[in-house]
């Protein structure tokens, strides 16, 4: 990645054989596959939900499509490899035929199944919430395929959130010294095109996630680009004492303090306001 702060305006990254820019702040869109997310978009996993989904999401200014066939909301249901695949693939299949120039990125923390969706279908991103930690081949499988690969930190150990990380230096430092020792080693491999996200509602408390959105900027200090992905999440609703559904105002607000924090990627659920909380952003520091 080149870009360094919001101020550039562009990333630009290499995705196998092709330069793909893109203007920051950017929208990732959410493209649930999934029969249990709290916010379910595509729960029968049929190409006519996914394509009007997708179609919505793009129409409403989303830059990235972000597939995903595996819940990662708290006590989720394991779901088995085959299965992830399935509807990742389905996604895939209508996605790309219908747009195949769109950039999309695969959710997964299985190696495989990031193998097979850049192999079979050309998926531009992978985007891993356990940071390469709950399958060993992940590193090698995103150096082979020549994407970028984002990297989150998650305070779970594995997959079934079955132990949360302690922090006794604190969640900021933890996030910090993880995502800058991985960085390194993606490095070193040879694998450049590195997005960090923090992970907030991973294995954090309500007070910890909260303690990383008002100290987002420092994520900087990594020389990548920032991903917040805080949409509708537990830490506003909880706040809030409200459900999911009734979260978009909160996410509205959270948006603004990642964009104020440095934050260069927002992934979420409703692209619309998203868009909107950009461009008042940007309007407010004179970027339009």
């Amino acid at each position: 990645m080149h870009t360094k702060n919001l101020e550039l305006v562009q990333l630009s990254f290499t995705s196998g054989c092709r330069l793909v820019n893109i203007e920051a702040p950017a929208v990732a869109a959410i493209i649930n596959v999934t029969p249990d997310s709290f916010a379910v978009h595509c729960s029968s996993c049929t190409e006519s939900d996914i394509l009007s989904v997708a179609s919505r999401a793009l129409q409403e200014g989303a830059d990235i499509l972000d597939i995903g066939g595996y819940s990662t909301r708290p006590n989720a249901d394991f779901v088995p490899e085959d299965e992830e695949w399935r509807r990742v693939e389905t996604a895939l299949r209508a996605i790309r035929r219908t747009w195949p120039d769109v950039i999309v990125s695969v959710d997964t923390w299985r190696s495989n199944v990031a193998r097979r969706a850049v192999e079979v279908y050309g998926a531009d991103i992978i985007n891993d919430v356990s940071g390469g930690l709950w399958d060993e081949n992940m590193y090698e499988t995103v150096l082979r395929a020549r994407v970028p690969y984002i990297i989150m930190h998650s305070g779970w150990t594995d997959p079934m959130q079955r132990q949360t990380a302690a922090y006794p230096d604190g969640v900021l430092s933890a996030v910090l010294a993880f995502l800058q020792e991985r960085i390194d080693l993606l490095h070193r491999m040879g694998i450049k095109d590195v997005i960090v996200d923090p992970g907030f509602g991973f294995g954090k408390t309500l007070d910890e996630n909260w303690h990383l959105l008002r100290n987002l900027r420092v994520l900087k200090e990594l020389d990548c680009p920032v991903l917040a992905g805080i949409s509708r999440k537990s830490m506003l609703y909880k706040l809030l004492g409200i459900s999911p559904a009734e979260a978009l105002n909160a996410t509205t607000a959270a948006h603004f303090a990642a964009l104020d924090g440095g934050a260069d990627i927002l992934r979420v659920h409703d692209v619309k306001a998203a868009r909107e909380v950009i461009t008042i952003h940007k309007k407010l520091n004179g970027g339009i």
